[in-house]
Order: C-alpha cells, then structure tokens, then sequence
C-alpha cells in the first residue's frame, strides 16, 4: 500500500533516528544496538505496512486494543482538521461545541449516567475516579470511607495512583511503594478456580470472595470497588454467570460507589456500546479511553451518575466543595470531534453487529484450535475481544514457557499477521495469545488470523 512518499533513504533516515532517540513503550532496547526497529508507515483498514513496505494483517488494533474503527478513516481526519481550524484548545473550565455534542452523544448510550469529565489517558480517566471516591469520603464520611477496592489480574494505568490499583505484579515490579488505601480482591477466572464449583455458583463465590475483604478491612472504610467488566491483560477474562449481579448487589448493601474501567472494552469491543451492558451492571462512574475515538485523537472519560456529579456542589460558598482538578489535554477539540465521528460510524456500519457476529466466528474457530493442539487449554472472550490460553499440559494447566508464546507471535508476525499476548503482566502466567481486531473485521480476516495462529501453534510445539 506504501505510495512512495518516503524514499528508501528517507526511510532509513527515518529509522535511524528512531532507534537513536526514540523509547519505544513495552521494548528492551538492547537488541536495537544491533537490529533495526520495526517503523508503521502507513495503515488502510485492518492492515499497517512497515518501513519495508511489508503488510500486516493488524490482530490487535494498533497493538493495543485502540483503532475500533480501523485505518485511514478521511472523514474522522477531516472532522479534526476542521475542529483544529475553528478551535484547537481552551482549558477544560470552559465548554466547547464537540464537547458538549459528544458528551450528548455518549450518554445517549448510557442510561442512567448523566456527566461527563474530559482528559486525555485511560490511566488519567481512571485517577479522576481515584480522586471523586476520596474526596467524597472525606466530605461525607470524615475521611473513613476512603478504601478502594481492585481485583487481580485487572489494570487500571501506568501512573503511581493507578499502579497502587493494579492486580498484575509484574506491571507492578520496581514501581512501589505504592500509594495507601488500595486493596486487592480476587480474579474471576473459572479456568483456574479458586472454588470446587461451576457456571453460576462458581461466579457468585468469586464476588462473594468480594465481600468477604469488605467485611475484613470493614464496610466503613470501603469508597469503592473498580473493575474491568472483561479483564484485558490478565488474561482476556470474561466474568462467569451470576457474578455481576451479586457484584451489584454487594455494592449496593455496603453503601460502595461502583467503578467500571472500560479503557479497553468500551465503544464497542464486546458488541455492546460498553461492556458492563452485556451484564446489566448500573454503575457510578465508567472510564474509557483507547476506542473513543479510534486513536484519530487523544481522548479519555470519566462518566459518572448526577448522583455523584451533585455530591461536588453542595455549597457554593466553601472553597473546597468542588471538584478540584484539572487535565489540560483535555481541553482539547479534537478528541470530542474525532469521537463523534468515530461513533457515527459504528452505527453507520452497523459494527456493534458485526462485533458480536465475527466475534462469535472467531471464537468458535479458536475453539477449533484445541482439537489440533493439545497446548490450547482454553479459549475464552466476548465480541472481538479474546484469548486463547496455551498449557503444557490440559490436566495440570501448567502454562507453557513465556518464550514459547513469544515465538508464536514472532512466527504470525513473520506471516504478516500481528497478534499480542499477555506480556509482563503475572510471573509464570503471561501465557495467553490475546486477539482484539477492528470492529470492521470480515470472516476472512478472521480466517486469515486463526489460519495464522494455527500454522505458528504446530511449528513451535508440534
């Protein structure tokens, strides 16, 4: 696809100041001292090309569950050229046109939430609750109700604060001390029980093990409890049957502000606009980020009930009964622009649809896998959103060797597909190949993905 803008010396120009002086995210650097560093020149569709003008089939939405929509989408790009022109930035203490219009726009699509506060990260997003929830312990509570619950396996961010809320220990290595007041609850995943039990039972002992560290730190010091409603990097895991609704109903009892993080799997990654409206889940305040706007701009939310919005404006005399916070990138325009445009096309395309159709696809294609290699112990996941998780051993689940699932997604990368898998999030366990393609994505895409995946299963471990 590569049109030739770029020169072979330009490229290389191109390259070597990148591996001079970029510091690429998730990357040892010492291999760079003698290899080159991969460059994405240009994307269409579903597929990227490299500074070698290889395509990709791209199994990952820019690498990191982000571009819903796809590549080279000319009308979100002219719909932020546009909003440049007319306004770039004011401070977030004033409104905009594309914030207001946005933020009609996404509510529209969540019942029962009503505000909207801009920034410009999930982990951003994810801060601002951190704070709404302490702040409101000590207006309403002395300061007591300040505790903030998180689950293992989950994450909510690469800051301080959201690292303190992180149930992956490896993201977490060398990063403390961390800050007080947050407390771990266990993960959900049925695939490796915690519980002699199954399907609904099995889901409501992993949110009773909730309540259980309530009543142990004690309802009294619990604000809230955050929560991906499908965990991502952990391990793709769709919550069992019977667990959201006795997560609600245990919040709901002990008075505690409900967190939903959807930085991966909001604006349609499961086949519902968010995924907590897969499981009927009400909450108090939703974050989102990377699908927002495809990655065509910079822009993340924290959505929350007027409930907790009326809590910050109860006395317009004291000095501290507001919210005092501010994120400057999210005063920008074109994140709100490129979000409207972004969720004009899903419904446009109809990809809410398509999500859960291709989804169901490729799930059952991944499920085809275990009856090829025995190293597939489980395949799991909701709308493109999914991971397949690979075993030494089906009886034991002993996971395979971490450079065992790398050299799968090296030899798919060698195919021209790229695929991720779980990478330095829980010691001994980053072994799930992970797969999150564009809402846009066709049966044979998805073909062409598992063909991929199958073909790099039987030369690393048959």
């Amino acid at each position: 696809m590569m049109d030739g803008t770029f020169q072979d010396n330009d490229i290389d120009k191109v390259v070597a100041a990148d591996r001079a002086h970029v510091w690429h995210h998730l990357s040892q650097h010492k291999p760079y001292e003698s290899t080159d560093p991969r460059v994405i020149v240009e994307g269409k569709g579903m597929r990227v090309w490299d500074q070698h003008g290889k395509e990709h089939l791209d199994a990952v939405s820019g690498g990191v569950w982000t571009v819903n929509v796809g590549y080279g989408r000319e009308e979100i790009a002219n719909a932020v050229r546009d909003q440049l022109i007319k306004l770039n930035y004011f401070a977030g203490s004033a409104g905009s046109i594309p914030g207001a219009m946005f933020s009609e726009k996404l509510l529209s699509k969540m019942p029962g939430l009503s505000r909207v506060y801009y920034c410009n990260s999930g982990s951003e997003a994810n801060e601002k609750a951190f704070k709404m929830v302490r702040q409101i312990a000590h207006k309403r509570h002395g300061g007591r109700k300040h505790k903030i619950l998180y689950r293992e396996r989950d994450y909510h961010g690469t800051t301080i604060g959201c690292l303190s809320a992180g149930g992956q220990d490896e993201r977490n290595a060398q990063y403390g001390p961390f800050a007080p007041g947050f407390v771990s609850v266990p993960h959900c995943l049925e695939y490796r029980a915690q519980w002699d039990l199954a399907g609904e039972d099995y889901g409501r002992a992993a949110a009773d093990a909730i309540e259980e560290v309530i009543l142990a730190e004690g309802p009294d010091t619990v604000g809230a409890l955050c929560l991906e409603p499908v965990t991502a990097g952990g391990g793709v895991i769709p919550p069992p049957p019977g667990y959201w609704p006795r997560v609600q109903e245990i919040c709901r009892k002990y008075d505690i502000l409900l967190h939903i993080d959807e930085v991966v799997c909001g604006v349609g990654r499961t086949g519902t606009w968010f995924g907590y409206q897969q499981y009927g889940v009400e909450p108090d305040f939703v974050t989102m980020a990377k699908g927002v706007a495809s990655g065509y701009a910079a822009i993340a939310c924290c959505v929350t009930t007027e409930a907790v919005f009326d809590m910050f404006k109860e006395d317009a005399d004291d000095p501290l009964d507001y919210f005092r916070d501010i994120s400057t990138f999210g005063g920008c325009t074109a994140g709100p622009a490129a979000a409207l445009e972004n969720m004009a096309i899903i419904e446009r395309e109809s990809l809410l649809e398509n999500c859960t159709a291709m989804g169901d696809y490729m799930l059952d294609r991944l499920g085809g896998l275990m009856d090829r290699h025995k190293v597939v112990g489980d395949v799991r996941g909701k709308g493109l959103f999914l991971g397949a998780e690979l075993v030494t051993d089906r009886g034991s689940k002993d996971p395979v060797p971490e450079a065992q699932v790398k050299a799968v997604v090296a030899d798919c990368m060698a195919q021209g597909v790229i695929i991720g898998a779980t990478n330095r999030s829980l010691p001994g366990f980053n072994n799930t190949l992970t797969f999150s393609p564009a809402l846009i994505a066709t049966r044979h895409d998805i073909d062409r993905i598992v063909d991929a995946v199958d073909g790099a299963l039987g030369r690393v471990f048959d």
